[in-house]
């Protein structure tokens, strides 16, 4: 599977991290949140009282974003989550992490999650994912994910968040979220954890080159 390549693609709390770890973990790939790139920039901006929508301010955070600054702690929740939709909206940010990107999936290949990955950052990827599930339950998910935390929050309050944060996504000029022409979309609406997997194995396998290796 060296040099394989796998965009996995979707909305927030549609399940296509959990997808993409496991994917890569069965596969023996690489794997990187993309996300956390973005949610690193807008952290940044944040620490310094910037507005994550200020394009030179968002840019100069993007180039000067370290490894520590994706294990930080605090690169998820509400603030965080609106910060890297926030930057991520602006071209001079995109283009500061693409490269970045391509460098880690072309190493030694990789399973990549973001919103561009299979439109933007590896348009050739051989097998791309589009994950989804209903936006009520996403919400649901994304609620008990906060909840596991330990983190109080509204159920209401998190379902107008998650819409917003799609609408935003789907609107920006540059790289707007939005399946490629050529990926496959996953519904997990109906899926627990085991059946998502499991589909997405089953359509990754189905993309793959036929080889004697994976053809048994």
């Amino acid at each position: 599977m060296s040099g394989l390549v796998i965009a996995v693609d979707g909305p927030a709390a549609a399940g296509k991290g959990t997808l993409a770890r496991r994917l890569a973990a069965e596969l023996g790939l690489p794997y990187l949140d993309t996300g956390l790139l973005y949610r690193a920039t807008g952290r940044r901006v944040l620490d310094d009282a910037g507005d994550p929508r200020d394009p030179a301010v968002a840019a100069a955070a993007a180039s000067a974003l370290t490894p520590a600054d994706l294990a930080r702690a605090d690169l998820r929740g509400p603030e965080a989550d609106m910060a890297a939709s926030a930057v991520a909206a602006i071209p001079a940010v995109r283009a500061a992490l693409l490269e970045w990107q391509r460098d880690f999936g072309r190493r030694h290949g990789a399973v990549l999650d973001g919103r561009d990955i299979g439109t933007v950052v590896f348009p050739e990827a051989p097998v791309k994912l589009f994950v989804t599930a209903s936006p009520a339950e996403r919400a649901r998910r994304r609620w008990l994910e906060l909840q596991a935390k330990g983190i109080a929050a509204d159920p209401t309050v998190v379902a107008a968040e998650l819409a917003a944060r799609d609408e935003q996504d789907r609107q920006r000029a540059v790289a707007p979220l939005k399946p490629a022409e050529d990926a496959t979309v996953l519904d997990t609406t109906s899926l627990d954890a085991e059946a998502a997997f499991a589909a997405a194995m089953a359509l990754v396998r189905a993309r793959l080159p036929r080889t004697p290796s994976n053809s048994a």
